[in-house]
């Protein structure tokens, strides 16, 4: 027979495992300084304008 295996343990380390990766993400979305983020805005708003520069006239293709 095989080895006897602790179920809980291994959905714990899932979860933690989980828990980690979202720690990672939220770090690199919220751990940021102010000009980092108001160097990011700025790139989103130049980016938005520039689609909305070359935008065609008449119906909304939406």
């Amino acid at each position: 027979m095989g080895e006897t295996v602790n179920l809980n343990r291994f959905r714990k380390r899932v979860e933690r495992e989980r828990a980690a990766k979202q720690a990672e993400t939220s770090r690199a979305r919220f751990g940021r300084t102010r000009s980092e983020r108001a160097r990011d805005e700025a790139r989103e708003k130049r980016a938005s304008e520039h689609l909305n520069r070359h935008r065609l006239d008449g119906e909304d293709a939406s």
